[in-house]
């Protein structure tokens, strides 16, 4: 279901919102500002239950566990790409988890979401 708003527009009755309401404190916290660094680039949606952002196809998207958070870029290649710096991180192929009190450094997670532009850019996929 997408939200129909626009690259970094919230709008009233957002499933994000409602998404990160119901995520308790202080995971909701970190998944905010990931969302915040996140929103400028794309448009929100829901995908499969998960808070996704959409830019030329599905981007990259986030979720809230009982034990940690996680950030999918949706693609393999962008781990791979970026293994060196994910360090200290648990991953596997389609997903980078993390704690609130390590969160994803806002540098890297602007570099993976701008790989992900790239590479939906090449595919010349549709949003």
């Amino acid at each position: 279901m997408n939200t129909g708003a626009a690259a970094g527009e919230a709008r009233p009755g957002n499933p994000i919102d409602a998404y990160l309401a119901a995520v308790p404190e202080p995971a909701r916290s970190a998944l905010e500002g990931l969302r915040a660094t996140i929103r400028e680039a794309a448009i929100e949606t829901m995908s499969y239950g998960v808070p996704t952002f959409k830019l030329h196809g599905n981007l990259v998207g986030f979720a809230a566990f009982k034990k940690h958070c996680s950030f999918f870029p949706m693609s393999g290649s962008s781990i791979e790409a970026f293994q060196g710096q994910l360090e200290g991180f648990s991953t596997s192929k389609g997903t980078i988890r993390f704690t609130p009190d390590k969160p994803i450094p806002e540098s890297l997670l602007r570099d993976i979401v701008a790989a992900r532009i790239a590479e939906n850019e090449g595919r010349g996929r549709v949003t």
